[in-house]
């Protein structure tokens, strides 16, 4: 027995004391960029490396016959890997998530080279899963409010009958920012802004917003900025399952899912919600300042990894959605005599996109990614009824390639268009029908010739089937005074096609919008330069500091005469202002992190101007004055509570009145237990509304006349939610 024994030691040690060469890449577990600098240690032992810039780690000199290999870098949680030796097939492929508790370390999609917040040229302010999480506790149906909490930007109601909301960066209208969904394009137009009131925030991991003219990357819509919402993944051995249940005072009801799960090959995801809001007469005017809403959205995914490095995602989201307001009986019983005027919209929403990802091919990364979304709406009010279809289609070809270290270049074609087609017949729109098509190209180059700067150099080149050719390019600088200061500077050239129905617009003068006829495109110029200080002065504590300035310059404004000045059914014709819009101003805010405290305080100033008009040249429904404050404590694992403020300074309305300033208290407080999350949420605590201070319904009852909306309508509101995590 002690014979065998000895011999099966002696064939056994030579494999035990051989030395092999580990290698392993390493890579984010979400967006599978490449990690450099990742340390990587084989357990008890001295021996160790860190990763290149290629993400390829190797160690010499390792004991077989096997190692376990761990992995730290910073903002990612640290892993532990068991590696067989030697290796066969080439290096181990290690995905390393993002840790939780690292606020700081947030890699950027929208920019196209998929890195660091911090190491980005382009300003680009970040939601994580964080504030999502408590958004889906506030407001489980969209992210409209959660968007109109970042400084310089505003979420303005068109319409209390609608319900319908616009988003405004940097003063302009909500018309020259561009919504996308995972870098694929959530078409406007006729589709108006109802994008953002119909996402739900569980289903998306972080929501990036960029300001000032970003058109290089996108193409033509993205003036005054860009918002990408990121839809959550898939993730190897961390399937989720959430369900939030709410109900507000406001007579709103949300159901919402999300389930997620993967294996080595295949993945999916899948959210499902629905939202069904109750009419509601706040003022006790009879008109109603909520509308009646039923909603239901389902978004899956399907992700295959056909290899190591590859991904294929497949999607569809469908959301069909049905809002009702206007004179309340009407609403809920029908017209009569005396109670005529109501506003319906009927919408169908179908959208199918592909996203392919592919890391190895030539040294550099391969995407290819499409999208085709059909949406119809029917709009019925007291005195129109119309309905009309909107086809859009986006596809894009680019590839990444890092360079030697200093270079970081990405290059595609893209091909998109929409076509509106409204229905025949004497209800047809005379402006609706519209075919457009464009072809674009475009080149980046993230250049970093010392270590203290980096310089990012765009340009596309866009050709339009009806406006002819756009060349846009765009410069962005990042400069590292020292490890607490850096500055960025940036600016570029942006496009917008005429299209002839915009988010402001009463439903009723649609019928009355001309045909586009000798127009041409609004051309604009953007500059963004803002100072950051940031400091760590413990593990636990880190003030940051950021002041920016503003500057866009739009030629060529298209304008439509105001309807409310032109009473009865006077034909609607856009035309180019010979004069500009100019909006500029600064943003100035400080955040303190210190344990499970957070402060924050910001103030935005915004002078946007109408030069083409003398009588009254301010911007409509821009926020001269924007105050913001928030607080938050987590008291123990289980218990936190939030308080925020805010004032909103004086507008100017369209026939050049100004409005007071007005102030919004909210405040949160939410339980932790296991899998279940209690949130009770307060929002305008102290129920400012307009309606206090003047009427916002006018004219006759059987078809009313409605200022614009320069404040809350729908008061305070109490919200409870409880969210299952299992």
């Amino acid at each position: 027995m002690r014979f065998l024994l000895l011999l099966g030691f002696l064939i056994c040690a030579p494999a035990a004391w051989a030395q092999h060469t580990l290698r392993a890449v390493v890579r984010d577990s979400a967006t599978r960029q490449a990690l450099p600098g990742v340390s990587g240690v084989v357990r008890g032992t001295t021996q160790g490396a860190t990763t290149n810039g290629q993400g390829l780690l190797t160690i010499d000199n390792v004991a077989g016959p096997t190692a376990e290999l761990v992995l730290s870098y910073l903002g990612y949680r640290a892993t532990t890997v068991r590696v067989a030796l030697p290796q066969t097939g080439g290096p181990l492929l290690v995905l390393l998530a993002p840790s939780a508790n690292a606020l700081d370390e947030v890699v950027v999609t929208s920019t196209r080279t998929n890195s660091r917040i911090e190491d980005l040229p382009t300003r680009v302010e970040v939601l994580g899963e964080e504030e999502l999480q408590e958004e889906n506790a506030i407001k489980p149906g969209n992210i409209a409010s959660l968007l109109g909490d970042i400084a310089g930007t505003q979420i303005q109601p068109t319409q209390p009958t609608t319900g319908n909301a616009d988003l405004r960066i940097q003063g302009l209208q909500g018309r020259y920012s561009q919504m996308l969904r995972d870098g694929l394009p959530l078409f406007g137009g006729y589709a108006g802004s109802f994008g953002i009131l119909q996402v739900p925030p569980l289903d998306l991991r972080q929501i990036e917003l960029i300001k000032g003219s970003s058109s290089t990357l996108y193409g033509g819509g993205a003036i005054a900025g860009l918002v990408n919402l990121v839809s959550k993944q898939p993730r190897l051995g961390h399937a989720e399952h959430s369900i939030t249940l709410n109900q507000s005072t406001l007579r709103e009801s949300n159901l919402n899912g999300f389930f997620s799960g993967r294996t080595q090959k295949a993945g999916y995801t899948l959210f499902a919600g629905g939202t069904r809001q109750q009419d509601v007469d706040v003022d006790g005017d009879g008109f109603t300042d909520v509308p009646r809403l039923r909603s239901l959205t389902v978004h899956p995914r399907l992700f295959f990894y056909p290899n190591r490095l590859g991904q294929l995602a497949v999607g569809y989201t469908g959301t069909v959605e049905d809002r009702q307001g206007g004179d309340q009986r009407v609403v809920r019983e029908g017209s009569d005599a005396l109670h005529q005027y109501f506003v319906t919209n009927k919408m169908q929403r179908h959208t199918a996109d592909v996203v392919y990802t592919q890391d190895s091919v030539m040294g550099g990364g391969l995407t290819v990614k499409g999208t085709l979304s059909s949406f119809g709406r029917r709009v019925r009010t007291n005195t129109v009824d119309f309905r009309a279809r909107q086809l859009s289609y986006f596809s894009e070809l680019s590839y990444l390639h890092r360079l030697g270290g200093q270079h970081t270049v990405v290059a595609g074609l893209n091909f998109n268009g929409e076509q509106l087609r409204p229905q025949d017949g004497p209800s047809a729109l005379p402006a609706g029908r519209y075919t457009y098509a464009t072809v674009g190209g475009f080149v980046q180059d993230d250049w970093q010739p010392v270590a203290q700067l980096t310089v990012q150099g765009g340009l596309r080149l866009d050709h339009h089937n009806q406006y002819g050719t756009f060349l846009l390019p765009r410069l962005a600088l990042l400069y590292r005074f020292s490890e607490t200061v850096t500055s960025r500077l940036n600016g570029g050239l942006g496009y917008r096609v005429p299209v002839p129905f915009v988010n402001e617009l009463d439903e009723r003068d649609y019928p009355q919008i001309q045909p586009l006829i000798g127009l041409k495109a609004e051309r604009s110029t953007g500059l963004n330069w803002d100072v950051n200080y940031q400091r760590s002065f413990s593990p636990t504590l880190t003030l940051n500091l950021n002041q920016s300035f503003f500057y866009t310059r739009l030629n060529a404004p298209l304008v439509l005469p105001d309807a409310a000045a032109t009473p009865g059914m006077v034909p609607l014709a856009w035309y180019n202002a010979a004069r500009p819009v100019v909006s500029q101003g600064f943003e100035t805010y400080v955040r303190l992190r210190a344990d499970e405290t957070e402060l924050y305080l910001g103030y935005v100033f915004t002078y946007a101007r109408r030069r083409y008009d003398a009588v009254h040249p301010n911007v409509e429904l821009a926020a001269r004055h924007k105050l913001a404050a928030v607080a938050t404590q987590e008291f123990s694992e289980h218990f936190a509570l939030g308080i925020e403020a805010s004032y909103t300074g004086q507008q100017y309305l369209s026939d050049g009145r100004r409005t007071p300033g007005y102030p919004i208290l909210a405040g949160l407080a939410r339980y932790t237990q296991g899998p279940l999350t209690l949130v009770l949420n307060g929002e305008n605590l102290i129920d400012y509304r307009q309606t206090r201070r003047e009427a916002v319904v006018l004219g006759s009852r059987l078809n009313p006349d409605f200022p614009q909306l320069w404040a809350p309508v729908e008061g305070r509101v109490i919200n409870l939610s409880a969210t299952v995590r299992f």
